[in-house]
Order: structure tokens, then C-alpha cells, then sequence
């Protein structure tokens, strides 16, 4: 797996995040190991363009779900408390506002949807509309 890292200025810098391989048991590590790093660096809102990723095992999903704790855990200026978050994400109400995903595989949908990821996470087809979702 390889991880191309760019940045666009929408109402807020984002930091994308091209994964070129398979996101699994055996790259989630380099994967979530560069995403703390970027967060470490400055990194606050990340987009994950899985265009080149045509599978994401269990492990990147954990991956992704940690960067998710991660960018929630550095902003704070965030409104909802754990439990409020909780409460959003099973009424429909809360999207991360600090990590979104971009170009997912018709499987890699499929997985986050019967996950429940898409509950909290939002993912899109057109990096513009992407980028301007932060």
C-alpha cells in the first residue's frame, strides 16, 4: 500500500489522504500510523480517498474508526460530549465533521453501510463536493 498526502483550502484546510492498495491486516498500521502523524503535524480535517483501495478489511475499518476518535478527541471546540455523539449517531443526526471518505468501491460501500459506518461518517463521489462538506 502506498499513501499519497495532499492539501486543498476549502472553508478549512484538508488534508487528503490517497490510499493506493488494499486497506487490511496487513496496511492498516502504516495507514493509521501517517494519519497520526498528519494529526500530530496540523492535520484536523482529513478526507480518505479510497478510489485506489479496492478492498477495506475489518482492520482498516478499525483504522478509520480510530482516525475518527482521534480528530474528536484534538478539536475543542466540539459541541457534543461522547454520549450526546452516541445519542446523534443512532438518531440519524451526527455526521464527523473532521473526517469524511472519498470514492468508495461499490463492495467498500457496501461493507461501511452494513457496518453502521455510514451512520457517522459521510462519504462522497466528487472530491469538490467532498472538500466543501468540511
Amino acid at each position: 500500500m502506498e499513501i499519497k498526502v495532499s492539501t486543498e483550502n476549502g472553508r478549512v484546510p484538508v488534508t487528503i489522504m490517497h490510499i493506493d492498495g488494499d486497506l487490511d491486516s496487513a496496511t492498516y498500521s502504516v495507514f493509521q500510523s501517517k494519519a497520526a502523524e498528519l494529526i500530530k503535524n496540523g492535520a484536523r480535517h482529513i478526507l480518505v480517498d479510497l478510489a485506489h483501495a479496492p478492498y477495506v478489511s475489518s482492520a482498516g475499518l478499525r483504522a478509520i474508526h480510530k482516525i475518527f476518535k482521534d480528530l474528536n478527541a484534538i478539536h475543542p471546540d466540539a459541541t457534543l460530549n461522547e454520549e450526546e455523539m452516541k445519542k446523534g449517531i443512532s438518531a440519524g443526526t451526527y455526521k464527523s465533521p473532521y473526517i469524511k471518505l472519498l470514492n468508495l468501491t461499490e463492495q467498500s460501500k457496501t461493507v461501511f453501510m452494513s457496518t453502521g459506518f455510514d451512520m457517522y461518517l459521510e462519504y462522497y463521489d466528487d472530491r469538490q463536493k467532498a472538500i466543501a462538506a468540511f
